[in-house]
């Protein structure tokens, strides 16, 4: 089993879900620098109301358990190609796999 794909749509998963929460978000947000820079303050207040709370969460929540997958399928793998004794950069003759033929 590759990572790859599950990988990648934990990624989108996150994002969108990251942006419909901030999407549907109001708040307000300040920063100020100063010297010595102890006193320096950054301060974001977010509501996000609506639709975009219990979508939001849901798509954060199917990103990590994608992601979770993914983690678990690279584990696998690498686990397998060890057990195999098969370098994946050689096939069996023992030549160098390429990626474009000539």
């Amino acid at each position: 089993m590759k990572p790859d794909r599950p990988l990648l749509a934990s990624v989108v998963s996150l994002a969108g879900g990251i942006g419909v929460i901030l999407g549907y978000c109001h708040g307000t947000t300040s920063f100020s620098a100063a010297y010595p820079f102890s006193g320096s303050v950054l301060h974001i207040d977010l509501t996000t109301i609506g639709p975009g709370v219990l979508g939001g969460l849901a798509l954060i929540a199917l990103g990590l358990l994608l992601m979770a997958w993914a983690l678990i399928a690279a584990i696998v793998s690498q686990i397998i190609l060890l057990a195999s004794g098969h370098d994946r950069d050689y096939d069996r003759d023992g030549e160098p796999q390429r990626l474009l033929e000539d």
